[in-house]
C-alpha cells in the first residue's frame, strides 16, 4: 500500500521552496527560546514544560501537521493535476496511504525532532520531559496528517479550517471549555506523554485508554473518508 513514485512527488511537493520555509521557521524559532530561556533561567522543569507544552506541542506541532497535512495533496486537487494521478494504474487507497505516511514522516521530521532537541536544551531531559513531549509530538502527527490530509481532500480552504481548528479549537476553546478537550488531538497526545513521566510532570485531562481509541478512531476514519473522496474525485474525472 506505498507507491514510491507517488512518495517522491509528495515529498518534492512539501519540501518546495516555499513550504520547506514555513516547515523549518517554527523549529528553529524553537531551538532559539529554548537556547535563551535556559540562558536566562538555567535548567527549570516548570519551565520546560511550560516552553514544550505552550509552544512546541501546542502551537508548532498542529502548524506543521497542516502545512504537510493539507500540502500532500490539496495543491493537486485545487489546480487539477490529480487528474493525472488518478489516471495512472494505481489503486486509490494506495494514493492516499502513500501521501499519508508522507505527510506523517515530514510531520515527524520537524516536529519530534526539534522538541527532543529543544528539551534537552532546556533541562537536559529532567523529569523525562524531554522524551515525554516526543512521544507525544510522534503520536500527534498521526493524527494531525491524517485528519488535515482529509481536509485537504474535501475543501479549498484547507488551510483555513486545519488552522482554526489547531489555534482556536484546541488553542482556546479546550483551554477554557472542559468538555472540548476530549476532542483535542492535543490532549490525547498528553495523555501519552503522562504515561512516559509517570504522571509526574505532564498531565490531561483525558484519560490514557480513551485518548488511545480516539487517536486510533480519528486517524482510520479520516484515511478512509479522504480515500473515499478520493475515489469520488475519480469518477467525476472519467465522466
Amino acid at each position: 500500500m506505498y507507491d514510491p513514485t507517488v512518495a517522491r512527488l509528495t515529498y518534492r511537493a512539501l519540501l518546495g521552496r516555499r513550504r520547506a520555509l514555513i516547515l523549518f521557521v517554527l523549529p528553529a524559532l524553537l531551538l532559539v527560546i529554548a537556547a535563551a530561556v535556559r540562558l536566562l533561567t538555567g535548567a527549570d522543569d516548570s519551565t520546560a514544560e511550560a516552553v514544550l507544552g505552550g509552544f512546541s506541542l501546542a502551537v508548532m506541532v498542529p502548524i506543521i501537521g497542516v502545512v504537510a497535512g493539507t500540502g500532500a495533496i490539496a495543491p493537486e486537487i485545487d489546480d487539477g493535476s490529480v487528474v493525472y494521478l488518478l489516471a495512472k494504474p494505481i489503486k486509490r487507497p494506495t494514493i492516499i496511504l502513500t501521501k499519508l505516511f508522507v505527510a506523517i514522516g515530514v510531520t515527524m521530521a520537524f516536529s519530534a525532532i526539534p522538541t527532543l532537541l529543544a528539551g534537552f536544551i532546556l533541562n537536559g531531559n529532567g523529569g523525562q520531559l524531554a522524551v515525554a513531549y516526543t512521544v507525544a509530538a510522534l503520536v500527534a502527527s498521526i493524527a494531525y496528517a491524517a485528519l488535515f490530509l482529509l481536509l485537504g481532500t474535501i475543501t479549498r480552504h484547507a488551510v483555513v479550517f486545519g488552522l482554526v481548528y489547531a489555534l482556536i479549537w484546541e488553542g482556546l476553546f479546550a483551554s477554557l471549555i472542559s468538555g472540548a478537550r476530549t476532542l483535542s488531538v492535543q490532549q490525547w497526545a498528553l495523555a501519552v506523554a503522562e504515561k512516559v513521566t509517570g504522571g509526574e510532570a505532564v498531565a490531561s485531562d483525558v484519560a490514557l485508554p480513551t485518548a488511545v481509541i480516539l487517536l486510533v478512531a480519528a486517524t482510520v476514519l479520516a484515511t478512509w473518508y479522504a480515500g473515499q473522496k478520493l475515489r469520488s474525485l475519480t469518477v467525476a474525472g472519467e465522466e
